[in-house]
């Protein structure tokens, strides 16, 4: 018997498969990032589903924009929403579990993210009818549940369950830079790479 051969019988390593089906929320419960059970209508909840929803979209429209700059730029803002969702997802007392969250530096990339595309995009003062194509259309439907998402997560610091200081100027610039991602791609691959 070869080398190879003794190998091949050895069983490969399996990773522990995620448990989809906990059961655990069957009564209208789940958690947040820690021990703390909530309803499935608190307000951190609602927020985290919308943010969900934002990642879902803007994964729709990256790929729509596949080993483009644009879709690596869309990736790193689904990163950024990752980090917001923990925050909402972690209650206050809990927030040193978290390796990473976003701050000042990340709301000041997303800005100049925005005056980079302004600069070679002019936007004009009018209503935009999105549809011109539909990576323009996907990129102006990931705004849109990006504001809502922006909206609930300010009912969350509202109730005093997250600070907004980082998360709401970064959430406005999201949808402030989807805005002028999509007008920018009505205009041609060119001036959206």
């Amino acid at each position: 018997m070869t080398g190879a051969a003794r190998l091949s019988s050895v069983p490969a390593r399996r990773r522990p498969s995620a448990r989809v089906a906990t059961r655990t929320g069957d009564a209208g419960e789940t958690s947040l990032f820690g021990k703390e059970r909530v309803r499935k209508t608190d307000p951190r909840i609602e927020a985290l589903g919308d943010l969900d929803e934002t990642q879902a979209v803007l994964g729709l429209a990256r790929s729509l924009a596949p080993r483009s700059s644009l879709g690596r730029e869309l990736l790193e803002l689904q990163r950024g929403l990752y980090l917001v969702m923990a925050e909402v997802a972690t209650p206050r007392n809990d927030l040193g579990r978290l390796k990473e969250r976003l701050d000042g530096a990340a709301v000041a990339r997303l800005e100049k993210v925005l005056e980079m595309v302004k600069k070679r995009t002019p936007i004009e003062g009018r209503f935009v009818i999105p549809g011109d194509n539909r990576f323009a259309a996907s990129l102006d439907h990931a705004r849109t549940v990006a504001r809502r998402a922006e909206r609930r997560v300010v009912e969350c610091v509202d109730a005093g369950y997250v600070s907004g200081e980082d998360l709401l100027p970064w959430l406005n610039r999201l949808s402030d830079v989807l805005f002028v991602l999509a007008r920018a791609s009505e205009r041609g691959p060119r001036s959206a790479k």
